[in-house]
């Protein structure tokens, strides 16, 4: 069926962590049927109180307009898309598949060639802006796909971003911009987690730390988002440890595969490996800044 902003449109949400519940929520406040699927039945569970809908997938497969794909990597992309229980199959001729999984660009264009086989539609959708904005209908999609695609996906993507990035007219454009917005966030992360940590060394409480620095050129938005969490102590997973030896490690298999030397990636993807070795993996990303503590032998908001 065609999109537009006023389609309504029956839509299969597979993946009801933080960032895929609320595009879930933000479907449905748009009008959508939207059936939710999850490995945590509590999760489908709730969406359903919230107004979403229940059927088995391979049921109502058939009859979707539309799939929106929040899963955690490829693997679990193309198990949902072409495993043994996959949709591929089962979705009719001009339904969509709106993927927004962070993939390897290879990756991307492998499922949309998939999907061209069968008459599917595919969206290579990545997104980009926390849980909240999820939940808010106000991502940033860094997306490419042919005109015919966008024209599916358009009531998804009204629904779910601010922003949509229309960045080329195949998949892998998407991705590709994914993996550098995926570098810098790390690094920034990791970057705070040791600046925050070293003005400590010298008297710099964090607080005054994020009240200064903020306001100066050293800041980014990853650290005015994630430093507030270690003034508070609070270290509950908006976007865990673990996340980043995934996405980073996606980007240094790309920058691999292109020649392509990316030290400082490198040198984040040690401080993650350490914070998860240590039992850090699911805490929030802000835990990275622990590592340094550690090892400086000093003590932040919240630590033991």
């Amino acid at each position: 069926m065609a999109g537009g902003r006023n389609t309504k449109m029956k839509v299969a949400a597979i993946g009801l962590g933080s960032m895929g519940y609320g595009m879930a929520q933000s479907l449905i406040r748009a009008g959508h049927d939207t059936y939710g699927y999850d490995i945590v039945p509590e999760r489908m569970q709730s969406l359903v109180d919230e107004g979403g809908k229940s059927a088995e997938l391979a049921d109502i497969a058939p009859d979707l307009d539309a799939a929106v794909l929040i899963v955690l990597n490829a693997a679990q992309t193309e198990a949902v898309l072409v495993g043994d229980e996959g949709i591929l199959s089962k979705l009719k001729k001009g339904a969509v598949v709106m993927s927004c999984a962070t993939v390897a660009p290879d990756f991307a264009r492998s499922m949309e060639a998939k999907c061209a086989e069968v008459g599917v539609h595919y969206v290579d959708a990545p997104i980009s802006g926390g849980a909240i904005k999820a939940a808010q209908g106000q991502l940033s999609i860094l997306s490419s796909a042919t005109p015919a695609a966008y024209a599916a996906a358009e009531a998804l993507l009204d629904a779910t971003a601010e922003t949509v990035f229309r960045l080329g007219d195949s998949a892998g454009a998407g991705s590709a911009m994914k993996a550098v917005n995926q570098m810098l966030a790390g690094i920034h992360i990791a970057a705070m987690g040791e600046a925050i940590t070293f003005g400590m060394t010298q008297g710099v409480d964090p607080a005054s730390f994020v009240e200064v620095i903020s306001k100066c050129a050293g800041t980014s938005w990853m650290l005015e988002n994630r430093a507030p969490h270690i003034v508070a102590g609070d270290y509950t997973p908006h976007s865990a440890i673990n996340i980043w030896l995934k996405d980073l490690g996606i980007v240094l298999d790309i920058a691999k595969g292109a020649k392509f030397g990316a030290p400082i990636t490198a040198a984040a993807l040690q401080q993650y490996l350490a914070a998860a070795g240590t039992g850090l993996g699911m805490e929030d990303d802000a835990a990275v800044a622990k590592v340094y503590a550690r090892n400086a032998g000093i003590t932040l908001p919240g630590m033991d």
